[in-house]
């Protein structure tokens, strides 16, 4: 009998840092994720990313790998209602090359993440994640007037009440796009948030410009009591405010025998439909719509029915062809969605001359959330 003690020299494996960021359609998400992404992969850590919507063919899912991210994709349901389909794509993502930091984005429209979704990650998963404090970005379009008790909100009160609802189950609060905002109106904003929220931390920032993206790296590198902040939600209302909007995803291609600017057509069609949606009195939460063409791509993005068209990032480039995604969150009959779409399409393509091929629609309402998992109280 050998009585020399055994060893193991297997490495202990580390719990992936599980980082979230959720907030409203429109509020800025994928644009703070990639530049999260950008800067842990910069100081060595694999990064994986995981999208969420409620169909397929997701813009920010290929804005997110254009840029050179590993991204995978829950599509067909919110996190909180697929919540084995965001596990299994987290270990789908770590077959390649194990990620140290996953960073997730969740459908802009959904709230009760913590008891859904951060609460199972750390008693079902215990030891795998390591859940970092979970942040949502405030949207000031919308924000400033669901907060000011405006008459003019845009949004029902059932719609309104998901907004309220995610920022009350933050552990911190981005109050974001501070670049476009003067120092009245961010003042402004954080008196309102400091209100609704008095006892979460509020941080500044523009994730376009950089600004203040150093308090909120400092913010999500904190260990603590966090993830705990579990919502008492009425969950007819949820769904009904969810059911309001209509839901649009798109995938087509467009054709020309001369080249045109790939950027020209991306605001043609968001400026045509904000125009269009306006005179029906439809409230737009997002529209957004990405054009590729042989690893070249720009995005456009429209977040309220009072703000402009924003070319956010540009292709500068011409082309005879080109693939376009167009997503479109709107309080409208997903039906009138789809005409109001088709017909924005439609018009900027007669202007450049060009012909269009559709791929892929879907266009319909929001199911009512069925979560996988909530726990009423936390750990």
């Amino acid at each position: 009998m050998n009585d020399t003690p055994s060893t193991d020299n297997t490495p202990e494996i580390k719990p992936i840092r599980f980082v979230m960021i959720g907030g409203f359609l429109g509020a800025g998400k994928t644009t703070t994720i990639g530049r999260l992404a950008q800067h842990y992969q910069e100081q060595g850590l694999n990064v994986g990313i995981v999208t969420n919507d409620q169909a397929e063919d997701l813009v920010d899912t290929q804005l997110l790998r254009n840029q050179g991210f590993e991204v995978g994709e829950v599509a067909g349901a919110c996190f909180c209602c697929n919540f084995n389909e965001l596990t299994s794509t987290v270990e789908s993502l770590a077959e390649a090359q194990r990620p140290d930091i996953v960073i997730a984005e969740p459908v802009g429209s959904c709230t009760d993440l913590v008891a859904t979704v951060i609460q199972p990650l750390m008693r079902l998963f215990e030891g795998q994640f390591d859940v970092a404090p979970y942040g949502v970005i405030l949207k000031p379009s919308h924000g400033l007037r669901i907060l000011s008790d405006q008459a003019s909100a845009g949004f029902s009160p059932k719609a309104a009440y998901i907004f309220e609802k995610q920022l009350e189950e933050a552990d911190f609060v981005i109050i974001n796009r501070i670049d476009e905002l003067s120092d009245e109106k961010v003042n402004e904003l954080s008196a309102l948030l400091t209100k609704k929220v008095p006892d979460v931390s509020i941080l500044k920032m523009s994730a376009k410009s950089g600004e203040g993206f150093d308090a909120l790296i400092e913010q999500l590198d904190q260990r603590g009591d966090f993830g705990k902040r579990i919502l008492e939600l009425d969950y007819d209302v949820y769904a009904e405010g969810e059911a309001e909007l209509g839901w649009l995803n798109s995938s087509l291609k467009v054709t020309s025998e001369n080249k045109f600017d790939l950027d020209t057509l991306l605001m043609d069609i968001l400026h045509r439909l904000g125009k269009s949606l306006g005179e029906v009195q439809a409230e737009i939460a997002h529209l957004k719509t990405i054009g590729l063409y042989e690893g070249f791509y720009g995005v456009a993005n429209l977040v309220s029915s009072d703000t402009d068209a924003v070319l956010s990032l540009p292709s500068n480039c011409q082309v005879t062809e080109a693939d376009l995604v167009v997503n479109a969150r709107v309080a409208v009959d997903p039906d009138i969605l789809k005409q109001q779409v088709e017909a924005a399409v439609a018009a900027a393509a007669d202007e450049l001359q060009l012909s269009v091929e559709y791929r892929q629609t879907q266009h319909f309402r929001p199911g009512r959330p069925v979560p996988t998992h909530r726990f009423s109280k936390a750990d």
